[in-house]
């Protein structure tokens, strides 16, 4: 149970950056600085804490840095904050100066309980405009050493060091210092096509006006381009002032997204941690096979680097995530950019449905309208597609079939919808055709019996596309699927002759949660008139429904609530995560609403559906256009799976979750 609601059994591992107040020159004042925040990052179950460059010393001595009291107090500084941390779970990098065989080096040392593991020298020395830091130190790359006696150990001494956590062989670290982050290849890029997935930079970055955006566009740059977990720690208050100001900045990102900051130019020492996702990391590379390819294009360089390994228990117990787990990942939180997102989805999809139509030489759709979430959004774009090609929205041939469950309220809606757009709109009751079929075939309810089984539904379904198809036989017009990524996903759709199938998809690639927001965005912005926005509103007032069967159909009480299920889609497709990592996300993103039991019983729903029975419906859907990252489920893009699979394996896992959250 406990190991279930550990983040380190999930793939994460919480990191911290660290900002002391530093006295300069005094390395005995700032231990005791350091030890505080390496205290208070191991309570908070962090495993790795990054302090700033030079943090010992402080990184304004100048010329100060030749005195060899400076160097010997450091080093004695050193030893004393190993011996006091030797009981501490938690390793950290600290910054000091290094003298070896007659050269000084600018470096970091990694310790951990006590143990010196390793000590990397900085590369990159700047000597322009404010910096003369060859004055002092030598280049690590200048060594002709390998192992460094520093504080009364031996250690591993180096650029081309990774550490490996044992523990955790998934957390390996990369550790580079200032400048070496602002060159054109950073020595991190070569790091991380060795292994490493979590890169360090000690660092001192005076600020000057923008410079504090340009460091957080290099260090996510940098996160994204490696596919790693990148920390960044700069010096802060007591530092020198003479020439230069400092605000102390620590900010760790994860692949191009910022997960942790400091306050600046805070008074008093700052601490920002971080669960960062390594399953997610090591899943993109392994997806983004141009990571290998390039790993083998500088082999040269990737062979260099040294695997040190280092020991730290890994925290037990209760221990949730810090970090906001997003519980709609295909939709913003943010309203500024949900709206954006919305606007991109919206012209993709019609930019597409218009190269197909100038392809194809076409001037006409056809579309079914039900009055529902995912026919509202392609009749939108319907609508917007002509606009764009300057054709008639009379070229919109839009028709609404009631069946046998069809509701008032979704018939009023779609001829709402139809007139509001200016399509051309008819009506086919279906009925009389659909009785036709079920006499046929010799079906119970064609003699009266109230039978509502999955041939009831599905004549219904098919007899409505093969009117589309027909029709757009007959007026020379492409017929417009409205099915979405949700129901692809779980297999909610008629296979062929159904609504699996059409001309041309236009929401294929779009879930139904973003599906919402497009609606409730379109309604809001000024692309329609006031007509077609109160007619968008009812819509998304009415409950999903494939209204097949009468009496009331819900179509989350079969397959589940389409906003979990979309969560679940999300991290089973782009990352390609564990049942029970997708279970313990979802719960944080959605225990207010679900518990944890809901949670499990509706991804084993999913799992089932997805990777057992449905794949074959996926195998054969038209083209339709990949709006986001979350993926598609065309066999042309980026799913391609056996349509005899089974869930057995996902199943298992998913058994390992829990059912109650004490």
């Amino acid at each position: 149970m406990a190991e279930f609601f550990n983040l380190y059994r999930h793939g994460f591992a919480r990191v911290a950056v660290a900002t002391p107040i530093v006295r300069i020159g005094d390395p005995a004042h700032n231990l005791g600085g350091t030890v505080e925040l390496m205290q208070q990052a191991a309570g908070e179950k962090a495993v790795l804490a990054v302090f700033p460059e030079l943090g010992l010393t402080a990184y304004t001595l100048d010329d100060l840095f030749h005195q060899q009291t400076v160097i010997e107090a450091a080093e004695a500084a050193l030893a004393e904050l190993m011996r006091r941390t030797a009981k501490l779970p938690i390793a950290a990098l600290i910054g000091l100066p290094v003298a070896v065989n007659g050269l000084l080096y600018n470096c970091a040392a990694l310790v951990c309980r006590g143990r010196l593991v390793g000590v990397v020298p900085k590369t990159y020395l700047p000597n322009y405009r404010e910096f003369y830091e060859e004055r002092y130190f030598t280049p690590g790359d200048a060594a002709t050493c390998t192992e460094v006696h520093l504080a009364g150990q031996q250690a591993p001494f180096g650029t081309g060091l990774v550490f490996r956590w044992t523990e955790r062989p998934d957390f390996v670290l990369h550790v580079e210092i200032c400048e070496d982050l602002w060159v054109p290849t950073p020595p991190s890029s070569f790091a991380a096509l060795a292994g490493a997935t979590v890169m360090a930079n000690l660092s001192a970055s005076n600020i000057v006006v923008g410079k504090e955006g340009y460091r957080k566009q290099l260090v996510s740059n940098q996160s994204a381009r490696c596919l790693c977990a990148y920390l960044y720690s700069a010096a802060g208050l007591g530092e020198s002032t003479t020439d230069l100001a400092w605000d102390g900045h620590a900010i760790i990102y994860e692949n191009g997204n910022l997960v942790a900051e400091s306050r600046r130019w805070a008074a008093e020492p700052q601490l920002a941690c971080a669960d960062v996702d390594l399953g997610r990391l090591l899943a993109d590379r392994m997806r983004q096979n141009t990571f290998g390819d390039a790993a083998l294009r500088h082999g040269g360089d990737v062979r260099r680097f040294r695997t040190v390994d280092f020991s730290l228990p890994v925290p037990a117990g209760r221990l949730l995530l810090a970090r906001k787990i997003d519980p709609l990942p295909y939709v913003p939180s943010d309203p500024a950019t949900r709206d954006a997102r919305c606007e991109e989805v919206y012209r993709i999809q019609v930019n597409g449905l218009v190269t197909r139509l100038r392809a194809t030489r076409g001037k006409k759709l056809v579309i079914g309208v039900s009055g529902g979430l995912d026919s509202t959004q392609a009749l939108l774009v319907c609508a917007r597609t002509v606009d764009q090609l300057k054709l008639p929205r009379a070229n919109i041939l839009a028709y609404t079939m009631p069946g046998f469950a069809t509701s008032s309220r979704t018939r009023n809606q779609a001829w709402q919808l139809m007139r509001a757009v200016g399509a051309t709109a008819e009506e086919i009751d279906i009925r009389p055709s659909c009785m036709q079929m079920l006499k046929d075939i010799g079906h119970p309810y064609a003699k009266g019996k109230k039978v509502y089984d999955i041939a009831f539904e599905n004549v219904q379904a098919g007899e409505r596309t093969s009117h589309l198809f027909r029709l757009a036989n007959q007026h020379g017009a492409m017929v417009v699927g409205t099915g979405d990524l949700s129901e692809l996903a779980l297999g909610w759709s008629t296979y062929g002759v159904g609504d699996h199938m059409s001309h041309y998809n236009v929401n294929g690639s779009v879930p139904k949660t973003l599906i919402q927001f497009l609606i409730g965005w379109v309604a809001q912005s000024g692309e329609f008139d006031d007509d077609i926005k109160r007619a968008l509103r009812r819509v998304l007032d009415t409950e999903i429904s494939p209204e097949l069967v009468p009496g009331g159909q819900s179509s989350e009480a079969t397959v589940g609530p389409y906003e979990l299920q979309d969560f679940h889609l999300y991290y089973t497709l782009r990352f390609g995560y564990a049942p029970s990592k997708v279970a313990f996300l979802a719960w944080h993103a959605w225990r207010d609403k679900y518990r944890l039991a809901v949670i499990r019983k509706w991804l084993g729903v999913f799992l089932r559906r997805f990777f057992e029975t449905s794949q074959f419906k996926r195998s054969a859907v038209p083209n339709s256009p990949k709006v986001g990252s979350g993926g598609s489920l065309s066999p042309r893009g980026d799913w391609r799976a056996p349509s005899d699979g089974n869930a057995s394996a996902w199943l298992a896992d998913l058994a390992r979750v829990p059912n109650t959250e004490k």
